[in-house]
């Protein structure tokens, strides 16, 4: 299979680059995974569209303000991206400028309060860098550090908090579940009311989901590995809806990811805390989701290859020109579909 049976044309004028006013306010295209069949709503009729019993699946991952900006000890300016906690202060990072940051360069962010070394440069250019600080790591983030946008996103955020989803609690994501940012709390709400179950699942997002495909045929991409945790509340939910025959949605493709990586050949979960690394591409049988939120994703990325395994290749690709025809937004601040 060809990474270029993935690809279409996006004018950049559709990339959305803020997020609108009111999160559920965004367009939301029902996409019938058998028949393709398109539909044209708005997210907040998602109710609408959602039964009695479905299990809806969300990731509650928070994002770290993981861009922070210094100078090293010998002057020159420095922008460090944090991606993994290697325990004991240590970090793996993106450095920019690279040929500035080797092994034992000395780092200081917000006049010494916070300060580093570049201990080690690691096999594909990224450093393992060393933090001291007093006091509370994730504070000191919360007042140095910025939101790691995606690079398709060229504007400030004004407010950081839209770059998270309403109800997120675990900090460690290195960018935001997207689908998830259409939710708003009032939404939710009427979903249980009509008796929706609802439940979370936390999986940390690393970088390498904007990472594209670079090798010609899909197989060859090697995915990248995320940390997932699935409570055992959450896998008692989602087993009693698959005995029960009811539908399990995810929204994301993060969350759809850890219930397929988890789950067993009957779709069944148990209680997990681990690195996953699943890579889900069309011939991929799904075993745990009936169906899937999510937004409009990058051409030739492992993100489109999931949701045409859900959907088909073709459904897919013509509903993604059905929505540029139609003016829809793409990507994270863009609009959603709900595939069933």
């Amino acid at each position: 299979m060809k990474t270029s049976d993935f690809y279409y044309d996006l004018p950049e004028a559709q990339i959305a680059q803020t997020p609108l006013e009111k999160r559920d306010h965004s367009r939301l295209m029902l996409l019938g995974k058998e028949s393709g069949s398109v539909e044209h709503h708005m997210f907040y009729e998602l109710p609408d569209f959602l039964r009695k019993g479905d299990c809806l699946v969300l990731n509650d991952s928070r994002v770290l303000p993981a861009r922070i900006f210094g100078k090293r000890e010998t002057g020159g300016a420095v922008e460090v991206l944090l991606l993994n906690d290697k325990g004991g202060g240590v970090w793996e990072c993106m450095t920019r400028p690279g040929r500035k940051t080797e092994p034992g360069v000395k780092l200081i962010f917000g006049e010494g309060k916070l300060t580093a070394e570049v201990i080690d440069k690691l096999p594909g250019g990224n450093r393992l860098i060393k933090f001291f600080y007093d006091g509370i790591f994730l504070e000191i983030l919360e007042e140095l550090g910025k939101m790691p946008l995606p690079p398709y996103i060229k504007e400030e955020l004004q407010d950081s908090e839209r770059y998270q989803t309403v109800y997120s609690r675990h900090i460690g994501s290195a960018a935001a579940p997207t689908a998830g940012l259409h939710f708003t709390k009032e939404l939710l709400a009427q979903l249980e009311e009509k008796g929706v179950e609802v439940c979370y699942v936390t999986l940390h997002v690393g970088l390498g989901t904007f990472r594209p495909v670079k090798e010609e045929t899909v197989e060859e991409h090697e995915m990248h590995a995320e940390y997932c945790v699935i409570d055992a509340e959450t896998a008692e939910k989602v087993n009693r809806a698959k005995r029960e025959g009811r539908r399990v949605i995810s929204v994301g493709t993060t969350s759809c990811r850890t219930l397929e990586a988890v789950s067993d050949e009957n779709g069944m979960l148990r209680e997990h805390s681990d690195w996953i690394n699943i890579y889900i591409y069309p011939g991929y049988k799904f075993k745990c989701i009936d169906a899937l939120v999510t937004n409009f994703h990058l051409p030739e990325s492992t993100l489109i290859m999931l949701v045409s395994a859900l959907a088909g290749r073709e459904n897919v690709l013509a509903a993604y020109n059905t929505a540029v025809r139609e003016g829809y937004r793409f990507f994270s601040f863009g609009d959603a579909m709900f595939i069933s």
